[in-house]
């Protein structure tokens, strides 16, 4: 499988802890995903082998809100 690159936008993260209950949420999916998180933006980059809708649920299970992008 060929790795994607998706933008989310993530509500909800105010803290280190958020954006490690994030990445390690994403990368149960596919442990070799690189995660950058700009906690200010709301954003979340995900370069992964996992698709959008897997790595959203993940998100959504650990309680944030993820908006669909229009690059997503």
């Amino acid at each position: 499988m060929t790795a994607q690159t998706y933008r989310l936008t993530v509500k909800g993260m105010t803290c280190g802890h958020c954006e490690k209950a994030v990445t390690r949420a994403i990368q149960q999916l596919d442990g070799g995903a690189e995660v950058s998180i700009d906690r200010e933006a709301s954003l979340v980059q995900v370069q992964t082998v996992a698709d959008v809708a897997s790595v959203r649920e993940a998100i959504r299970e650990e309680g944030y809100q993820v908006e669909d992008n229009s690059d997503a």
